[in-house]
């Protein structure tokens, strides 16, 4: 079986060295070479072909994102695994845009990171637990925040009754004679729906019921 061919992108050749150490323990990986930059990541990436990048982020010259671009770009088929001790979730999805498989941190185990290396060299997506979880609670706050702040709630009862009225095409004086209303009242609860969601003109108010699910096409 063929072996993993790796090669390590970091700044500290104290790293490069601990973590060849750690995959020359293990016959199905190789270490085909090693680059302290970016830049010279990028340039060893064209001439030794690997199968994996193992890439740190913070690097002098060029750093980890440019370098990871710049592969992905020229050879898509060479897999690129962040090795970081960045735990920050603004690195996570600007690495992965880049054309990044995995993300994994320093302080991982031996068999977490060959775990990983395998993972990516088969065309999975790898990502740190923590990292993950990270993102979680990230995406979950922020689903949390856009119910709170969906305008649609702020509507009255009635509001949301005259909404979806005038999205099913009844005028202002049919709105009225349905809900036993005065037109003058009808569009007050117009004027207002329309103030509370931000929304200028009929043909709006329309197309937000059809997003909100409320009517149909």
């Amino acid at each position: 079986m063929p072996k993993i061919k790796v090669l390590i992108v970091d700044d500290h050749a104290i790293l490069r060295d601990g973590v060849r150490a750690i995959l020359n323990l293990h016959d199905e990986v190789e270490v085909v070479g090693e680059a302290a930059d970016g830049k010279e990541g990028v340039e060893k990436a064209r001439e030794l072909a690997p199968d994996v990048v193992l890439m740190d982020i913070a690097m002098p010259i060029m750093d980890g994102l440019e370098a990871c671009r710049r592969i992905h770009k020229e050879m898509p088929k060479v897999k690129v695994l962040i090795l970081t001790q960045h735990d920050n979730r603004e690195y996570v999805l600007p690495i992965f845009k880049a054309g990044a498989s995995g993300y994994i941190l320093k302080k991982a185990v031996s068999s977490e990171l060959l775990s990983a290396i395998r993972a990516v060299q088969q065309g999975d997506a790898f990502l740190y637990p923590t990292v993950a979880r990270s993102l979680i609670e990230d995406y979950l706050q922020q689903s949390r925040s856009a119910e709170q702040e969906d305008p649609y709630e702020r509507l009255t009862d009635r509001e949301r009754e005259v909404l979806k009225l005038i999205a099913d095409g009844r005028t202002n004086k049919e709105i009225a004679d349905m809900l036993f209303l005065s037109v003058k009242t009808v569009l007050g609860h117009r004027t207002n729906v329309m103030e509370k969601l931000d929304i200028h003109s009929r043909t709006e108010l329309i197309k937000y019921a059809i997003r909100k699910g409320l009517v149909s096409l």
